[in-house]
């Protein structure tokens, strides 16, 4: 047995000048009242008190402290080592360490910049075994193919130019090296990563030989992702040989290095792989590693991992235990019954809330939706934990939500905002977008949206039922003070909709793994923007078929009259709207004066946005249809195309109590 810190075992020391001490001081208090008073006086002065239990307690005391001493040493065996077993792909990198690699057209420069790459790169593929070819005028191979990326990372570190023995830049020949290097694994694809500042090819012999390696790698089932790293301004080569510090050629002019791009797309396109260049804003490393990704794995054998086997555990049960008989020991039990049975009550009334939470839950998974909600609702009534209150709150919204009791859900989702917990959080503004659009497709069409797949309506039917309910508001009589039922109706329809975009988008910052969110929403915008489409069809046919009259005479519908319409309800758990907003012309071309209402968010006071997008100071004059549309222009970036017949995005808020 070894200990990972033994410096703890030092504090085992004081436990005997512990034990010591207590016996000195007890002798010397028993001889401090013998001094004090007489032996005939003691039995009437003195309570004879069993020394026993006190001495027990502090030995137990001891005893726990050896145990925590030597459990925070921990002890621990070792048990051999595990060879992790792993799926990856291979990926050869190959540098290049030319001279020109130090030109500082990129800062600091080329190869410090390639390094910073490949670095992001290991960190990208930890499952991937890579290894390192560095080539200039000949290529070499720096760390065979392995998992072990911090020991490549090292050999990184070192490299600069003045590994290459031989100046240069030889493509093809690294593309041969790597290409019969990653041949010898047996794995029918791989992939090869080239760093470069590319070359300039003008030599036939060179350009055939590099289209045969292309070739040969393409067969092999090797993709080849280029690199570019560098500028295509340039700028002169370093050499610390020549006077003014740059690179000259055979006639004293200075050698200016510029990136070239053609041969490093000819190899990314040759074997199907990818080009891009460094510092161009792309994500190389994510290009790099979908294209990884998209290759087949392989089982292959990783890192060895010493096995040891804690102790720690064995020594901290009896440390507890002797403590609390350390303290069982020393107490005295005069008074401690009333203590004992508040807290046996207090014990007994926790159990009975759990009891009723799980029945409560029992009674929603047995599909007793009227039942579980009532439970959960004298839940919520008599907790005082407001995150509890919040939970059971959310309960009661599923279950009223899958009664079809809408009205009831809402009331239930919004108390369930008040909960701290993300996750809870992000159910409950799930539970409440799609309770809002529930509200307003059953205000449209008289029935909840349908749960089987097989009957949820197409864009079509959704036409069909917004064609008729304005059909219905063109033959309705309306007053000249008033809405018609069928314009009020379409105004909810769009409240609740827009409402229920924006819970949406707060689930999923809550759920972010979750496509629910994502998906509902994607679902009520587009319905919102075939009801744009709908009402702007019907507003162009009522402007068409207005008659026209002459200059100066007045038009059918222009009056006087200034009608003020109320809706009246509460945004929490109602499902209605009350305020006053400006005149509207309604689709007969009469003038009505109606406006969304202010609601109150879920359990708060404050006064949430018009939700039509529509802030105070706005036009007052802008029609339904006008706002739905500026509402639909503003989340078109989530429009992802008509729906699909048989399409079903719309679920259940996710239990979390």
């Amino acid at each position: 047995m070894n200990f990972a810190q033994p410096g703890w075992l030092a504090l085992l020391l004081l436990l005997p000048i512990l034990g010591v001490a207590a016996l000195l001081t007890a002798r010397l208090k028993r001889k401090q009242w013998a001094a004090f008073v007489a032996p005939r006086l003691r039995p009437s002065l003195l309570r004879r008190v069993s020394a026993l239990p006190r001495w027990l307690a502090f030995l137990f005391l001891l005893a726990a402290c050896a145990a925590a001493i030597t459990a925070l040493a921990r002890p621990h065996a070792d048990a051999g080592t595990k060879t992790e077993k792993t799926l990856g792909r291979n990926v050869m990198i190959a540098l290049d360490i030319s001279k020109s690699m130090r030109v500082d057209d990129v800062k600091p420069d080329r190869l410090t910049q390639a390094k910073v790459l490949i670095d992001e790169l290991l960190e990208a593929m930890p499952n991937e075994r890579i290894g390192l070819i560095g080539f200039a005028g000949t290529p070499n191979t720096f760390a065979p193919l392995t998992i072990d990326h911090s020991a490549l990372k090292d050999t990184l570190d070192q490299i600069d130019e003045t590994w290459a023995p031989l100046g240069g830049s030889d493509l093809a020949a690294a593309v041969k090296l790597a290409t019969e290097t990653l041949k010898k694994t047996g794995q029918k694809n791989n992939a090869l990563i080239i760093l470069s500042d590319g070359e300039e090819v003008r030599d036939d012999t060179a350009r055939s030989e590099l289209a045969t390696m292309a070739s040969e790698a393409e067969r092999s089932g090797v993709y080849i992702v280029a690199i570019g790293v560098g500028t295509e301004d340039g700028s002169f080569v370093p050499n610390k040989d020549f006077p003014n510090g740059h690179m000259v050629d055979r006639s004293g002019r200075p050698v200016i290095s510029r990136l070239q791009t053609e041969v490093l797309r000819k190899l990314a396109e040759s074997t199907k792989g990818r080009f891009a260049v460094a510092g161009s804003g792309l994500d190389i490393s994510a290009l790099v590693k979908s294209l990884v990704l998209g290759m087949d794995a392989f089982e292959m054998e990783g890192r060895e991992r010493r096995i040891s086997i804690e102790f720690y555990q064995w020594l901290m049960l009896p440390a507890v235990l002797f403590l609390i008989l350390s303290i069982v020991a020393a107490t005295r039990w005069k008074g401690v019954q009333p203590a004992l049975l508040a807290f046996g009550f207090l014990f007994i009334g926790a159990r009975a809330t759990a009891s009723e939470a799980s029945s409560a839950k029992d009674l929603l998974n047995a599909k007793r939706y009227p039942e579980a909600q009532k439970s959960y609702r004298q839940l919520a009534e008599t907790t005082r934990a407001s995150e509890k209150k919040a939970r059971y709150h959310l309960g009661e919204g599923t279950a009223a939500y899958r009664a079809g009791d809408f009205r009831e859900a809402r009331s239930a989702f919004s108390h369930a905002l008040e909960s701290s917990d993300s996750q809870a959080l992000g159910n409950a503004h799930l539970g409440l977008g799609n309770t809002l659009f529930q509200l307003g497709w059953k205000g449209l069409a008289a029935d909840a949206y349908p749960n089987d797949p097989s009957q949820v309506p197409d864009l079509d039917r959704f036409s069909t039922l917004v064609k008729e309910a304005l059909a219905k508001l063109r033959d309705s009589d309306a007053s000249d003070t008033g809405d018609t039922g069928g314009y009020l109706q379409i105004e909810s329809l769009i409240s609740n909709w827009t409402d229920a975009v924006r819970h949406f988008e707060s689930s999923s910052q809550h759920l972010s793994p979750d496509p629910a969110p994502a998906n509902n929403r994607r679902l009520t915008l587009t319905y919102l923007q075939r009801l744009a489409e709908l009402l702007e069809e019907e507003k162009n046919e009522t402007e068409q078929s207005m008659p026209q009259t002459g200059p100066g005479s007045p038009q059918e519908g222009e009056g006087d009259g200034d009608g003020d319409e109320e809706g009246d309800g509460q945004g929490q758990g109602k499902g209605k709207s009350d305020g006053k907003g400006g005149k509207s012309k309604n689709p007969r071309g009469k003038n009505s004066e109606k406006n969304p209402p202010d609601k109150d968010g879920p359990g708060g006071d404050k006064k949430a946005p018009d939700p039509l997008g529509k802030a105070p100071g706005d036009n007052p004059n802008e029609s339904p249809q006008d706002r739905a549309s500026r509402i639909l222009k503003e989340n078109a970036d989530s429009e992802k195309g008509p729906l699909s017949p048989g399409r079903r995005d719309f679920g259940d808020a996710e239990k979390d109590w």
